[in-house]
């Protein structure tokens, strides 16, 4: 039984009168003369008998008189239950994400989430779909919707609990932005137009501040799509990690030799004083004496970690390749993996006979143009025209420069090192050097011209889609107008066969042409950048220009030795020309054979050195974690809901809609059924009743008072 007014039943505290009227005991009125009393000495009053209920039936018809009327006024009603047709009812499309991510590595975390999952499932109604997906940097399913529906009623649960049982958290960053558009783009694909019920993201993070959000940025969220979010805590409140900072190109390559680490402590950390030094073998304990380092919570230190004694090169660098950090309860993020800095020598090959020393000539700007910092020492080779070419010199170059003629024997040994994969850039310095261009791009010959602006000229229509232009397509860095071009040489491009304009000058003459030859390049500049022909070696693009076309050309030399995990190492630098890539040794040992044709390796899925065995040189690079995955700090409450995220805000509208409807229907359920009239004529008639008891109780005392005469 319910009631629509339960509040009333406090009425039936009112049966409480009855007793107390039964117990209250009236002194008689009636006086009697006595003489006077002033002999007599006061004595009070001797209780002979404790006051007693009597007449308990008028008290029980009293009392219950009183609850009848509380129960009536409360409106009682008898529910029946509510069947729910199957057939009937609104499925609900339930997508769980699960974070997989190198920051649930922390001690209670991923059990936690497991519980979580749990939770959902035994919730889930017979008619409800869920799908179960992990996410990292990448979102991978373990239960989808057609694998969900194609279970047996009684093992839907037991499928994706056995999944979920059989991963763990990874070492990758969190990308909750890319995971969260594609759970909404799973729901709103498996539902259609026609979905009826619930469609539902089911959260489970730590969503800690490290969580990449940016592609939700002006993501317009489907329709009939909320987010529900499982906050999971750490046990320990707080974290401090270890973060590899890249060493600068302009560093003095003189200096001493260190290697520079960040650690950062989260605003939520109660820990200051930390440790810092490099790692014995086994990655547990220090190598030597450490570095004390203060951190406040919230704030970040860069520390110099000087190399260990003896250490000058790779090859002296093994078994002492990590950074430890101590002082720190959660050791997910306290290890780097250090490649130590090593110098790749490079040269470049410059065909012609300017002096090194004439600041009038092209070959004088050119070696000023590399400078050697700890990464990388670039040397200009000087080749003059009357002596042989040396094709050893030429074969290790990183690229080749030409700028005056030459003897067509060495034109055509040039141009056999460019189709064998060489790039070249040559320079129309004047007109003498058609004829070895002619010879370089295989045409008999070439019609050029020597052209003077009235005033200057200046490069337009630049592809800045070319790798060799890519440097400077950012707004910021696009403007060529500054360099002045007081003369350069006309040719139609026409007559080069597939050559390609990458900038003209304003007067719609090609500036600079890419012609390629066989697995090489030829680009033509047709003027020089001496300060006879333009400003070019003088401004800010020209050293920019010479290291992009450095960093095309030089086979492996510039590949960086640091990435995070789940970076693409690119594998084209170390199959240039004889050589190629084999397998790779992963940090535990295993190896990973390459398929046939595979240009991208991105199996590097676990934090340490990875070595690429090659058929020229083995290559060592390190892999580290994500530098966000450090900040664990919470994420704000609102920073979903800020991005435009459907939070389940509705939950408790449905609540009180559901309450509502419920109060609707009992209403007219006792509305139906009006108990509480019952309840009335029943008090009435039991108050009949007690009202008579009480007059023949009251007849009956005053027949067995005494009489007096």
């Amino acid at each position: 039984m319910s009631f629509l007014a339960p509040l009333f039943l406090f009425g039936t505290l009112a049966v409480g009168l009855p007793f107390l009227f039964h117990l209250i005991r009236r002194t008689t009125r009636e006086r009697t003369s006595f003489s006077s009393l002033m002999f007599l000495q006061p004595s009070p009053p001797r209780l002979t008998r404790r006051s007693r209920l009597e007449h308990l039936l008028l008290l029980a018809l009293r009392c219950l008189v009183l609850c009848l009327l509380a129960l009536g006024f409360a409106r009682p009603l008898i529910k029946k239950p509510v069947r729910n047709d199957p057939s009937t009812a609104s499925t609900r499309r339930i997508v769980v994400l699960v974070d997989t991510s190198a920051s649930m590595r922390r001690a209670n975390l991923w059990s936690d989430a497991r519980d979580k999952v749990q939770s959902v499932l035994r919730q889930a109604m017979p008619g409800d779909q869920i799908a179960l997906y992990t996410f990292d940097r990448e979102v991978t399913p373990l239960v989808t919707f057609d694998q969900w529906n194609a279970a047996p009623l009684g093992e839907r649960a037991a499928l994706a609990a056995g999944r979920l049982s059989g991963i763990s958290p990874g070492w990758a960053a969190t990308h909750l932005g890319n995971a969260l558009i594609s759970a909404a783009e799973t729901l709103a694909d498996a539902g259609g137009k026609s979905a009826a019920g619930m469609r539902q993201i089911v959260l489970i993070s730590d969503l800690q501040e490290g969580s990449r959000l940016d592609q939700l940025q002006g993501y317009e969220w489907p329709k009939g799509i909320e987010l529900m979010v499982e906050t999971l805590k750490p046990k320990h409140a707080g974290n401090a990690g270890l973060q590899l900072v890249t060493e600068s190109e302009d560093a003095d390559p003189k200096a001493a030799a260190s290697i520079r680490v960040r650690v950062s402590n989260s605003s939520d950390s109660k820990r200051e004083q930390f440790q810092v030094g490099w790692a014995q073998p086994n990655g547990n304990s220090f190598a030597g004496k450490p570095l004390d380092v203060y951190v406040p919570s919230g704030q970040s230190r860069i520390v110099a970690v000087p190399l260990p004694e003896g250490v000058k090169d790779q090859r002296a660098f093994a078994g002492s390749e990590r950074i430890i950090l101590q002082g720190d309860e959660e050791a997910f993020d306290n290890t780097v993996f250090v490649i130590p800095p090593a110098t790749s020598r490079l040269s470049v090959v410059y065909l012609g006979n300017d002096s090194g020393q004439d600041p009038h000539q092209p070959l004088y700007f050119l070696e000023r143009a590399f400078q050697e910092t700890r990464r990388q020492a670039v040397e200009v080779v000087l080749s003059p025209a009357e002596k042989p070419i040396s094709e050893a010199a030429v074969q290790a170059a990183a690229f080749l420069v030409a700028t005056d003629s030459m003897p067509e024997e060495r034109a055509r040994v040039l141009r056999a090192q460019v189709a064998a994969g060489q790039t070249l850039l040559f320079a129309l310095k004047n007109d003498a050097t058609t004829a070895s261009l002619a010879s370089l791009v295989g045409v008999d010959r070439l019609k050029v011209e020597e052209t003077q602006p009235k005033n200057y000229a200046m490069l337009t229509d630049i592809d800045f889609l070319n790798p060799f232009f890519a440097p400077f397509a950012d707004p910021r860095f696009s403007d060529f107008t500054r360099i002045h071009f007081w003369k350069y040489r006309r040719l139609d491009p026409a007559a080069i066969p597939n050559s390609r304009v990458l900038a003209k000058f304003d007067g719609e003459a090609p500036a600079i042409l890419e012609v390629p030859i066989g697995k090489g390049r030829l680009i033509v500049f047709t003027s020089g950048w001496q300060p006879e022909d333009s400003q070019l070696a003088l401004s800010t693009k020209f050293v920019p220009l010479l290291y992009a076309l450095l960093e095309g050309s030089a086979p492996g030399g510039l590949l960086p030795i640091q990435y995070a995990v789940g970076d693409v190492l690119p594998l084209a630098p170390f199959a240039a020309g004889t050589q190629s890539v084999l397998s790779i040794a992963a940090p535990d040992g295993s190896k990973l054979n390459l398929a046939g044709g595979e240009t991208n390796f991105s199996r590097t899925m676990t934090p340490g050195i990875y070595t690429m065995d090659s058929t020229t040189r083995p290559v060592r690079f390190a892999v580290n974690l994500d530098p966000s995955e450090s900040r664990t700090a919470p994420l704000p409450s609102d920073e979903l809901e800020r991005l435009g995220a459907p939070m389940a805000r509705q939950t408790p509208m449905v609540a009180r809609e559901a309450d509502r409807k419920a109060l609707l229907r009992n209403s007219e359920l006792e509305n139906r059924q009006k108990l509480w009239r019952w309840l009335i004529i029943a008090a009435f008639s039991v108050l009949i009743i007690e009202t008579w008891l009480a007059g023949k109780t009251a007849r009956g005392l005053v027949n067995k008072a005494p009489q007096t005469a």
